[in-house]
């Protein structure tokens, strides 16, 4: 158990700690809420870095820094209100710095924002409000003049995760090669187009943007009040990246009419509410400086993101099951065939996809 008191008092808190209380259910980071015992005082939230996934801290404090100090310059700029509630603000440990080691793990403060609710549940409403605000995200940090680093390096590079699906499937260490062999036919018929965006990036017509690379309607936080957006928050995986990661990666994870794991096939496929509203709040927040080619690869980059996760399930169910958290012995085949019906039922919407697009750019 962690002295967390001890630990709380290493940052410049405005106030005194009351009591310090598991706070929310991330997968990665562990979060306690700080209560201060001075009334108007702020709370915070206390966090322990995963550093076995964020390997270099110092990079990835300067990149969440960069991040919400011009966000919080651009909204100054243009008269927002309630700026505090708009944007994550961290604590300075006692001696300047952004984070506290106590020689075994990584600590950050940052104050907790009042009258805020976040959401499990994807609703078409909420949906929009997500697509809009991290269109909106990657708007504010189109000008970002500060190199950010990759804090999971080829954590979205699709010709990377093929050569490890590949690497797995030369030792089929466990011997299940023969099970799948058809799957990997499938999925190496459509290699070359899933690693468009690659050679798209080193012809010089996809730009790298900065990019939140986590987007799920979770990590934002909404006004208890007005049900409005309040900030995107969970900056750690803010990088350089392509668009199609912000907008991919919320297709895969909440436009499936079934579960990422789901062992019935026949639930699953593109859910086309959820695409409408978040791709029309996308556009909204970010349609303002996205490229043709950006705009126009929306719905490769809904299929590029359900093809990577089939590649990643497959790759360690192969290698035996050694990367994702399993709940039976076949868990991550699954997965993997799970998001191969999703990936099919988005490559049978592709068209319907591209005029919806269209329809919002025209109208």
């Amino acid at each position: 158990m962690h002295n967390l008191k001890e630990i709380a008092g290493q940052f410049r808190l405005d106030g005194h700690v009351h009591d310090i209380i598991p706070f929310g259910n991330g997968l990665i980071n562990d979060s306690y809420r700080i209560v201060n015992a001075v009334p108007g005082k702020p709370d915070y939230l206390l966090q322990r870095i995963n550093h076995a996934i964020f390997r270099n801290v110092d990079m990835l404090q300067r990149n969440i820094l960069a991040v919400t100090a011009h966000i919080r310059r651009k909204l100054t700029e243009c008269g927002e209100q309630d700026i505090d509630r708009k944007v994550l603000e961290f604590i300075t440990t006692a001696d300047g710095g952004s984070c506290y080691y106590d020689g075994e793990n990584y600590w950050r403060v940052m104050k907790f924002i009042p009258r805020s609710v976040s959401y499990e549940a994807v609703t078409p409403a909420n949906s929009r409000l997500a697509g809009e605000a991290f269109g909106r995200f990657e708007e504010l940090l189109s000008d970002l003049p500060f190199e950010l680093g990759e804090t999971i390096p080829d954590f979205h590079n699709m010709e990377f995760r093929l050569e490890q699906l590949r690497e797995a499937l030369t030792a089929d260490r466990v011997g299940r090669l023969a099970q799948v062999a058809a799957l990997v036919e499938q999925l190496e018929e459509r290699a070359t187009e899933m690693c468009k965006a690659e050679r798209l990036h080193r012809d010089g017509l996809l730009p790298k943007r900065i990019c939140h690379c986590d987007t799920k309607v979770n990590n934002m936080l909404f006004d208890s009040d007005t049900g409005e957006v309040l900030c995107v928050i969970d900056l750690d995986t803010v990088m350089p990246g392509f668009v199609f990661s912000d907008y991919g990666d919320f297709m895969r994870t909440a436009a499936n009419t079934g579960a990422e794991d789901d062992p019935d096939l026949d639930r699953v496929g593109l859910n086309w509410p959820i695409f409408e509203a978040f791709t029309t709040g996308y556009l909204k927040g970010a349609g303002g400086f996205l490229t043709p080619a950006e705009i126009g690869n929306l719905p490769y980059a809904a299929a590029r993101f359900a093809y990577m996760q089939t590649v990643r399930f497959l790759a360690d169910y192969i290698n035996g099951d050694t990367y994702y958290k399993i709940e039976y012995p076949e868990h991550n085949l699954v997965r993997a065939r799970a998001q191969f019906k999703l990936l099919q039922s988005i490559e049978e919407h592709t068209g319907r996809m591209t005029d919806f697009i269209a329809g919002l750019i025209s109208g």
